[in-house]
């Protein structure tokens, strides 16, 4: 079946709709701008063709590119992928600008076909490109539509003419939160910037205005004589100073690290010094550029790629019939059990929300009616529908109300023996098949699984604080966890759209136990007399999103402490003396707990705003002469988190490397223009990488030996995804 279909009706309009088989959503393949192109040669020759309507078959128009387009482009090109690129890019602005011009005369710009798009709900990437090429685009009236171009946030930038076409016709400034943020706004926030009209049938209203159409409603602001860039171009003195302003914010937010960001700058930039044609040509040179960074290809497959495949269910167990949950029991209404209800209720599903006596219950319900005031209050939601989330939570003491839940979730304090109390008293009330979760961050799930009467069906469901906001779970597999529970888990995490990864059981389980030695690492140096300073912008600078002192402070510092003397208990004679623990605990010792007690690492305002780095550190840990390279300070944080992603891999925590990435990325946010740990050793290579470790341990301590695997993969000179990716366990 064609993604592209023609029809010609009577009154000479054609309509071309665009529906792609076995997709929820329509995307954008080679296939696709072929049939489009041959069908707009269609109706251009056609004299009985008064005019166009693009429109979709679904009830969205279109969620952008089939990514896999651009590695067949590169892959088509044979040794020249960057031929490939560029010259793939150049064919679809060829077909957006045969569109855009529409038969008309170059000399008179008459004589044109109208072309309309109707779009009945959201556009994205090539789904907005699309229709900017078009002479009017329409869409319906729907809450639930999003329109932008959303590349930028997988480390590409809208390269089929977006950007070019934006930037012209709104001006850099105006432009910059829908191409440098990948902003997706609602149908009545795009009007009179993304689109032209809002109506309640697109369809209808478009096919009226290409009736009505005359050649001035055809010809774009940048093909008529006297066009001045909206805002200034670069040169005028007010685009002078947007220009400026803007270098200087997207070397600001991005640390010099996303390619993307500057190179969609420079496009702009340079497009905006040249006729429209040739700026489309720059445009594509930039796209191209971007596309053969390493950074960028690793961000779409972790970002795009893998997300999507796990989101899917790629490590779902096959066999195991739909497990959606019906009816949650969340033990413990804290500050986690009241996200978890919120996000299920949110979701749909029936929710009982459990503590110890009416008045916590409420406490926790109470999380989710806040959350519901502020949402009618920004206008995200509506009186109605946030009484109807509000009426599927259940907060109440009484455990007899889990009767019939089929799963539960335990958030309770983090002790062995409180979880193992409460997970009896509430298998003898649940119905025998229902599957029981841990949402422990620390404690492992076949020690927690003992006192279950049936191992099989507990797992571990680790939610990321605050719970609405983060959009990772971990789910962790104990030593007896039976498919069914995996699946009943998957398909719960699906159900609250959030990405799920499997983890086998381990001390800290893979998120923790990679964000850990970065915390230790920070607060280390800290007691080798590093400046603060340097510690916190080395870690910004390199992509992470808070430095290892910050991020102490906001998890609080006491938290870390209790952490270091449970771990200490458990491993006995096998921990290992830190001089980080020394430091958390006599920060703890002094009340600076972090955040929370406004006295932390940093030095808080009675509001609770940072105001700089606490000096008196320096009074117990002076600071030395000779401060070390920047590099030097962010090769020790990097390691040490992807060290313990690659022992995580080679102990078989890590199941699917796919996993490894996203969840470092979305669970911590491990900077994401690397495209994740495993990604960022692909990047500078396995010798390279081995080699540094080396360097690293005869400086630092073992902390840093080089993990067996990764030492046997710089030997044979393989990749973390050559050896372990999709395409690799294919083949094997």
């Amino acid at each position: 079946m064609a993604d592209f279909t023609l029809t010609k009706d009577a009154d000479g309009i054609a309509t071309i709709t665009w529906d792609v088989a076995d997709k929820t959503m329509n995307v954008m393949s080679l296939e696709g701008l072929e049939q489009l192109n041959d069908h707009i040669d269609d109706v251009l020759a056609d004299d009985a063709v008064k005019g166009v309507v693009i429109t979709s078959g679904k009830d969205t128009f279109a969620g952008g590119m089939d990514l896999n387009l651009l590695a067949k482009m590169k892959d088509d090109a044979g040794d020249n992928p960057a031929k490939g690129l560029f010259e793939g890019t150049m064919k679809m602005h060829a077909l957006l600008r045969k569109i855009e011009r529409a038969g008309m005369d170059p000399k008179t710009n008459k004589g044109g076909k109208p072309i309309a798009a109707a779009l009945p709900g959201t556009a994205a990437g090539i789904g907005l490109e699309l229709p900017l090429a078009t002479h009017r685009t329409f869409i319906a009236d729907n809450p639930k539509a999003k329109v932008g171009l959303p590349e930028i946030l997988v480390g590409i930038f809208p390269g089929a003419g977006g950007t070019t076409r934006l930037a012209r016709k709104l001006g850099a400034m105006d432009a910059s939160p829908f191409l440098l943020e990948g902003k997706m706004v609602s149908p009545d926030k795009a009007k009179g910037k993304l689109v032209d009209e809002v109506v309640a049938d697109p369809v209808a209203a478009a096919r009226e205005w290409v009736l009505n159409a005359t050649d001035a409603d055809l010809v774009k602001p940048w093909d008529q004589k006297g066009y001045k860039m909206p805002g200034g171009a670069p040169y005028h003195p007010a685009g002078f100073m947007t220009f400026v302003g803007a270098a200087a914010m997207v070397n600001g937010k991005t640390q010099g690290v996303y390619p993307a960001a500057k190179a969609l700058l420079s496009a702009v930039y340079e497009g905006a010094l040249v006729p429209f044609d040739t700026a489309l040509k720059i445009e594509a040179r930039w796209f191209t550029n971007v596309l053969m960074n390493p950074s960028s290809g690793a961000m779409i497959r972790s970002l795009f790629l893998n997300k999507e495949a796990l989101e899917k269910g790629a490590v779902r167990p096959q066999g195991i019939e739909d497990q959606r949950v019906k009816k949650l029991g969340v033990l413990g209404a804290g500050l986690m059990g009241a996200g978890i209800a919120l996000v299920s209720a949110q979701a749909g599903i029936e929710v009982v929300l459990i503590d110890r006596d009416q008045e916590a219950a409420d406490r926790g319900k109470n999380y989710s009616e806040k959350y519901v005031e502020g949402g009618i209050k920004r206008g995200k939601t509506t009186q109605e529908k946030g009484e109807a989330l509000l009426s599927r939570i259940t907060a109440t003491p009484d455990l007899d109300a889990l009767k019939g839940c089929d799963l539960i979730i335990e958030a309770v304090f983090e002790d062995p023996e409180v979880k193992a109390e409460i997970t009896q008293k509430v298998e003898a009330i649940i119905p025998d098949d229902c599957i029981f979760a841990s949402n422990t961050s620390t404690l492992p799930i076949s020690e927690l699984a003992k006192a279950s009467k049936n191992q099989e069906q507990f797992i571990g469901i680790h939610f990321f604080s605050p719970v609405e906001k983060m959009l990772l779970v971990e789910i962790i597999k104990g030593a007896n966890t039976g498919d069914r529970a995996v699946a009943k888990a998957l398909d719960y995490v699906r159900q609250i759209r959030k990405t799920p990864i499997v983890v086998n059981d381990a001390r800290f389980f893979y998120a923790n136990r990679c964000i850990i030695p970065y915390i230790n690492e920070g607060t280390r140096m800290v007691t080798e007399g590093v400046e603060p300073a340097l510690i916190e912008n080395a870690a910004k600078m390199v992509g992470m999103p808070l430095g290892p002192l910050q991020l102490t402070d906001e998890t609080a510092i006491d938290l870390g402490a209790k952490i270091a003397r449970a771990t200490k208990a458990a491993m006995g004679d096998d921990y290992p003396d830190s001089p980080s623990d020394d430091l958390i605990f006599w920060m703890e010792e002094e009340g600076r707990l972090g955040r929370k007690a406004n006295a932390g690492f940093y030095d808080y305002d009675d509001k609770g705003k940072r105001q700089g780095i606490w000096r008196g550190v320096h009074d117990r840990y002076p600071l030395k002469d000779d401060q070390p390279d920047v590099t030097e300070v962010q090769h020790r944080l990097l390691f040490s988190q992807v060290l313990e992603a690659v022992r995580a891999l080679e102990e078989g925590v890590l199941m699917d490397i796919r996993e490894g990435d996203v969840g470092a990325i979305l669970g911590w946010g491990f900077a994401p223009w690397s495209g994740g740990p495993l990604s960022w050793l692909d990047i500078i290579g396995a010798p390279y990488a081995a080699e540094r470790c080396d360097q690293l341990e005869a400086q630092y301590g073992e902390r840093f030996k080089c993990p067996d695997l990764l030492r046997e993969m710089a030997e044979k000179g393989q990749s973390f995804y050559g050896r372990f990716g999709p395409k690799a366990a294919e083949a094997a």
